[in-house]
């Protein structure tokens, strides 16, 4: 690359799945590279697969990305409409020598030879076996050619010497050309392999640096080689470690959720999901974690791409999700919360306008309590809508069982419903020093009332300090919610 370029990178899913964790990462660490270096990020669809591919999929893949922020600036491209270009490709490979036509029933020409010894008897080397269709004389050919004969193309791997690439995490990487088998370039359907439309594509698309699974490091000497015969400059190639389950093995859907989609449904933020994301495999090179995307941009580099798998840990990336609800600036997220009331049925549209800054205030009361943004319109339901229910483990525990010893605790809620409605002002401590000052004219603990009045006005247990709750429901909605909830109290 000249050294006043700027990087062209891309991210090539396949439409036989969603977005997957690890596509997920993979098409981040390419987005953060290309704008921390000014560059472009392309999307390709690899999309010849007929029969694996759904095309259904696609706009899931792509909606996956677009909720996690990663926009391409070109594209989406599909190789489905670019066909006649790899076409093309194979046919002057044919021509170069570089390749050649098979007419074997199918594609058995993959494994490798006993292995031989070289020259000096001091090392044994694989030999792939080669296609035979290779040493076809020319009338052999011809005959075939006559009789109409189906045939594919393959690649004519060089049988001596070694292919070598850099690649940006891995080092120096050197294989023997006798280990790569001559692979097909072209079926005899017209259909590309994976190895012909990529190398064709990305040599088009004048892509300078390959960001890829360590999955396909196997691939990358057989592409080099296509590079070679197609007389293109190969890319610099930079290969991620793979994601693990906590088991070490392939995250798969026995780890749980591995579809991006799946994620963005359980109320994580697509911020914190990046921030926990870019750190699958990748160091900034210090021990803090908490990086909001304008950092990741500015400091991701290739040089801290770890040749480690990564291990996929859940628990940290809810960790992730509450530290992004607890810190992000409250305007930013706000839109979220609204996004998942709506969802839920409890958006109220004055609290986007006159009712903003109370709408704003709940928010920030409840954040710090919140690990995912469901819990906003669940256990946080009766902050936003009077109709919630009472946790039954609370009224057992604030309710039932302190009635046994104190019978009169529906008359003292009743008693302090009256006092707070009596109150000219309603804040933390005029709320605070009613409670307090009922509970020593009856002789009992305040703790009983502020635990029975929390579940009265809330329906749980666990909730935001009970005087700051009290003063942003509102003094109406907290008296009438302490009547309502007598009858079910002495029950």
């Amino acid at each position: 690359m000249a050294p006043d370029s700027k990087p062209r990178v891309r991210f090539a899913p396949s439409p036989t799945g969603y977005l997957h964790v690890g596509g997920a990462r993979t098409a981040l660490f390419n987005w953060l590279f290309a704008h921390g270096e000014g560059g472009t990020f392309l999307l390709r669809v690899e999309d010849t697969d007929v029969e694996r591919n759904r095309p259904e999929l696609v706009e899931g893949i792509l909606e996956g990305l677009r909720w996690l922020g990663v926009e391409w600036d070109e594209g989406p491209y599909f190789q489905s409409q670019r066909l006649e270009m790899y076409r093309a490709a194979a046919e002057k490979l044919l021509k170069n020598g570089a390749a050649f036509p098979c007419y074997c029933a199918a594609v058995q020409y993959v494994g490798l030879e006993a292995a031989e010894e070289n020259e000096e008897g001091a090392e044994k080397i694989a030999r792939a076996a080669a296609c035979p269709c290779r040493e076809l004389s020319a009338a052999q050919r011809e005959s075939k050619i006559r009789e109409g004969a189906p045939y594919a193309i393959r690649f004519a791997t060089p049988r001596e010497g070694a292919t070598h690439f850099e690649d940006a995490v891995f080092g120096s990487r050197e294989v023997q050309n006798l280990e790569i088998e001559d692979f097909v370039l072209l079926r005899s359907s017209g259909l590309p392999t994976y190895q012909l439309s990529v190398v064709v594509d990305d040599i088009d698309m004048r892509i300078t640096h390959i960001i890829r699974g360590a999955d396909h490091l196997s691939n990358t000497p057989k592409q080099v080689l296509l590079y070679h015969a197609l007389a293109a400059t190969p890319p610099i190639f930079a290969h991620v470690p793979l994601i693990l389950g906590a088991d070490r093995t392939r995250l798969s859907k026995r780890h749980g959720a591995t579809s991006v989609s799946q994620y963005a449904q359980e109320g994580f933020l697509p911020e914190a999901f990046r921030n926990f994301l870019a750190l699958l495999g990748w160091s900034a090179g210090h021990d803090e974690e908490f990086l909001r995307t304008s950092e990741l941009i500015q400091r991701f580099a290739l040089s801290g791409v770890s040749r480690t798998n990564a291990i996929f840990d859940r628990a940290k990336l809810e960790w992730f999700n509450s530290q992004y609800l607890q810190k992000l600036p409250i305007d930013e997220l706000i839109p979220y919360v609204k996004a998942e009331l709506q969802r839920s049925g409890l958006w109220q549209s004055p609290w986007e306008n006159e009712q903003r800054e109370w709408f704003a205030h709940t928010v920030d009361l409840l954040r710090p309590r919140t690990r995912l943004l469901p819990d906003f319109s669940t256990w946080a339901r009766a902050f936003f809508s009077d109709d919630f229910d009472y946790d039954a483990e609370a009224r057992a525990k604030f309710w039932t069982e302190p009635l046994k010893k104190n019978p009169k605790l529906p008359e003292l809620l009743e008693k302090l419903a009256g006092a707070l409605d009596a109150l000219l002002e309603w804040n933390h401590d005029a709320c605070d020093h009613a409670l307090r000052e009922l509970a020593g004219a009856e002789s009992v603990k305040a703790g009983l009332l502020i635990n029975a009045t929390r579940v009265a006005i809330v329906g749980r247990a666990v909730a935001p300090p009970l005087f700051e709750t009290m003063v942003v429901i509102g003094k109406s909605r907290v008296v009438s919610r302490i009547r309502r909830a007598l009858p079910a109290v002495g029950s």
